[in-house]
């Protein structure tokens, strides 16, 4: 081929790619020359420079598929320095070299080793060098050569997809596109035809065609409809070598499916729709559904539903249900048999979407009419009004008639009515009403001042059924009467300086009165006749229901009087008139020149601080009363806290005692308590009970014990005596059995002593005789109370 000098051979085959030649230039050595040549059409006039080469090659080109059993020759590398003598050796390397091809170190032969792929490598670029065997060392510098393969028919046309899918909308044109199909071949397309496809389509006539060049796929018959026909199964040919015999050729198939357009109008199921509803239906409740069919889907079956006549205008709507596209009639007003059994609609139907390329086929709506039957049923009482307002005067009588309410059955039944008041809107009673006529009147007497306004509900009930029951709340207002009489308006705290001159004003009073007069109130003012003769304030009335108090004389003194009191008389101006008499209190004061209040004697205080000599009386009272209770409770208290004489849980009379000590003797006092020898049943039933509290806080004197006497047992019993006495007469003592213990041995004893020890140590004879005398004494006293004698000496 065409090599420019000083390009390499991968430079010169991208060029001649570009630009073929119109031929090669060869030499005739028997080996490539390759020869530059300086442009194209340009410089011509320049002679040719042969550029000497050292390599000679035979071939360029191989055969892809080749099918023989040698190995395919594919060129020779020989050296200007090869002598034949076997001492050069060629060296290939590049892309294959070893594997795809093998060279012959001694000749330069080059052979392919394997069938070759142009789809699989288009060419190979190799480097060969010539080297001296026994030194190794370079003879040709590394060259640059390019084996290329040349392409045959052996790849067959394939699609880039299989199968394809397509849409294209029903009732289109002829030549309408479709989709494009495309199939590539691996071969050259660059040499031979052996990569130039041809499109035919070989099923899917009549209704499309495919463009042979382009695979461009069209409608081809008009008219085709979407609800006749929906899917089209297409098959595709590609076939190679421009479509001519020999060629190989693939196939695929392309899904098409018609889309929907709106070319079908919606059409009611019925021409006429029945439908039967009773009058209690409530507004907003479902009459009926109504429903249309249209061929077309999605959105082009949308449709819109309307009322377009009516013998009830107002009463029916109807809407569309988007899931189901039905239509929706539903009652926008209350029905009533008794007005009108039976209504008729006239309804329409349109698609939403409309498509005006296809107006000429009709109008896309439909029509239907409905009837709607109404049926009666058993419905409670109707009231003349939804409400009632009536007005009484507070004083009126008994029984009196305020007014009346109406209810009727509307049904062809015509029931009688019973009226009652709903009782838990008039818990007080206050009303009545007649069964059956419906008159309320009063029951008891009324006060505004009270209640200006009471609401009850008045029922109506049929005779016939007395499950239907209606109510009505019926509004009565209570007008005004003068009733009450007016007063001051506020407690008023009035006083009068010692200093004060006469015709001073000293306070402003005015007045209230809980009625309410149409034209408002007016109050006069004055001073009780009885009083007006001996006054020493007057009233001076402003006729603006206010008024003035007055003083008639010039200074007063406290402490002749501290306090005065001031009849005024207040009467309304309504009628009938209303009056009163309130008095004001008026406390002299000392004041300073300027009129300010100094000070008050203690009346004055009292009464300017609203207490009255009773009511501090009443308090005093009242705080003795605690302090009495709070001491009485401390004295319970004190008695349930003190301590038993003997603690235990169990009575003294279930105890077995052990006396295991000798004691100390007579003036041991500690040894023994004698309180334990008492016996709790020989109490006296003359004795005053225990459990009683005494009525003096204070305890009982005690008297003093009489002096002993040593004759006898006289002495001993005494004491005893005198201290049971004292016990059973204190009234501090607990309401419960108790032990006393009595400490009291006596004024002496002739043993002196009852130690043990001091007998031993007396040099002389000790003198029991004490033994002889008190012991019958100490037996005496135990049997006496009860107790057991535990012997020994003490």
């Amino acid at each position: 081929e065409n090599v420019r000098y000083g390009e390499t051979f991968t430079d010169a085959l991208q060029r001649t790619a570009d630009n073929p030649p119109s031929k090669p230039q060869l030499t005739n050595s028997g080996g490539l020359d390759i020869f530059q040549q300086e442009g194209d059409n340009r410089n011509k006039n320049i002679p040719l420079r042969r550029s000497k080469r050292g390599w000679m090659w035979n071939q360029f080109f191989l055969l892809e598929e080749y099918t023989g059993t040698d190995m395919q020759y594919v060129g020779k590398l020989h050296s200007d320095a090869d002598r034949g003598d076997g001492s050069v050796r060629y060296v290939l390397t590049g892309d294959g070299a070893g594997t795809v091809f093998k060279i012959d170190e001694k000749s330069g032969d080059i052979h392919a080793t394997k069938r070759l792929d142009r789809e699989e490598k288009a060419y190979y670029i190799l480097y060969a060098k010539a080297v001296n065997r026994f030194t190794n060392q370079a003879l040709e510098g590394q060259s640059e050569f390019i084996i290329k393969i040349h392409d045959i028919n052996d790849n067959e046309p394939k699609f880039t997809k299989d199968p394809y899918m397509a849409r294209v909308p029903e009732m289109s044109d002829i030549g309408a596109s479709v989709i494009q199909v495309t199939a590539t071949d691996a071969d050259d397309a660059t040499y031979g035809n052996s990569a130039r496809v041809v499109y035919s389509i070989l099923e899917g006539q009549p209704y499309f065609s495919v463009d042979p060049e382009t695979g461009l796929i069209k409608t081809a018959l008009p008219g085709m409809d979407r609800e006749v026909k929906e899917n089209y199964q297409v098959v595709i040919q590609a076939k190679d070598m421009a479509g001519q015999m020999g060629g190989l050729s693939g196939t695929t198939t392309v899904s098409i499916t018609l889309s929907d357009v709106n070319d079908n109008p919606p059409r009611f199921t019925k021409t006429l729709y029945d439908f039967r509803v009773p009058e209690s239906l409530e507004p907003g409740s479902v009459v009926g559904v109504v429903r249309a069919l249209d061929a077309d889907i999605g959105e082009n079956a949308e449709m819109d539903y309307r009322i377009i006549g009516s013998d009830g205008p107002g009463v029916f709507d109807i809407a569309t249900n988007r899931s189901t596209q039905d239509g929706v009639i539903v009652l926008r007003k209350p029905l009533d048999f008794e007005k009108k059994h039976q209504f008729g609609l006239r309804l329409q139907v349109e698609n939403v979407h409309l498509n005006p390329r296809f107006f000429s086929m009709g109008p896309f709506r439909d029509e239907a009419s409905v009837k709607i039957t109404v049926e009666d049923v058993d419905e409670p009482p109707v009231f003349e009004r939804p409400s009632y307002i009536m007005e009484v005067k507070e004083d009126a009588a008994k029984n009196t008639v305020i007014g009346a309410v109406s209810a009727s059955d509307l049904d062809d039944k015509r029931s009688p009515i019973r009226y009652t008041i709903d009782w838990r809107t008039d818990m007080d009673r206050v009303f009545n009403i007649h069964s059956g006529n419906g008159s309320v009147y009063v029951l008891r007497e009324l006060d505004r001042e009270e209640n200006a306004w009471h609401n009850i509900s008045v029922m109506a009930t049929e005779f016939n059924n007395p499950q239907q029951i209606s109510r009505v709340p019926v509004f009565i207002r209570v007008l005004d009467v003068n009733d009450n009489a007016p007063a001051f308006a506020a407690n008023y705290e009035t006083f009068v300086c010692e200093n004060a001159k006469a015709n001073q004003r000293i306070q402003t009073i005015g007045a209230t009165d809980p009625d309410e007069p149409l034209a408002g109130h007016r109050f006069f003012f004055r001073v009780a006749p009885e009083a007006a003769g001996k006054a020493n304030f007057s009233v001076h009335d402003n006729k603006d229901n206010t008024a003035w108090i007055l003083t008639q004389r010039n200074g007063y003194n406290s402490l002749q009087k501290s306090v005065y009191h001031v009849p005024v008389v207040i009467s309304d101006g309504d009628f009938p008139m209303q009056s009163s008499t309130n008095t004001l209190t008026v406390r002299v004061c000392s004041c300073d020149r300027e009129g300010n209040m100094k000070l008050c004697n203690a009346e004055a205080l009292t009464a300017r601080a609203g207490l009255s000599t009773g009511a501090l009386v009443a308090i005093l009272l009242c705080v003795i009363i605690l302090l009495m209770i709070v001491v009485l409770f401390a004295a319970l208290r004190r008695q349930r806290k003190k301590e038993p004489l003997i603690v235990s849980k169990e009575d003294v009379r279930d105890n077995v005692v052990s006396y295991n000590d000798e004691g100390g003797g007579e003036e041991d006092t500690q040894a023994f308590d004698i309180g334990t020898l008492r016996n709790p049943e020989a109490i006296e039933e003359s004795k005053q009970r225990r459990d009683i509290l005494p009525e003096t806080f204070y305890p009982p004197l005690r008297r003093p014990a009489p002096p002993p006497t040593y004759d006898n047992n006289g002495d001993v019993r005494d004491f005893i005596s005198q201290r049971l006495q004292d016990n059973d007469g204190d009234p501090t003592a607990p309401p419960y059995d108790s032990l006393a213990t009595y400490a009291y041995e006596g004024n002496g004893s002739v043993a002196e002593s009852l130690s043990s020890l001091e007998s031993v140590t007396t040099e002389g004879d000790q003198d029991y005789n004490y033994l002889s005398e008190w012991g019958p004494r100490f037996k005496k006293l135990a049997d006496m109370y009860g107790g057991e004698d535990s012997g020994g000496e003490s």
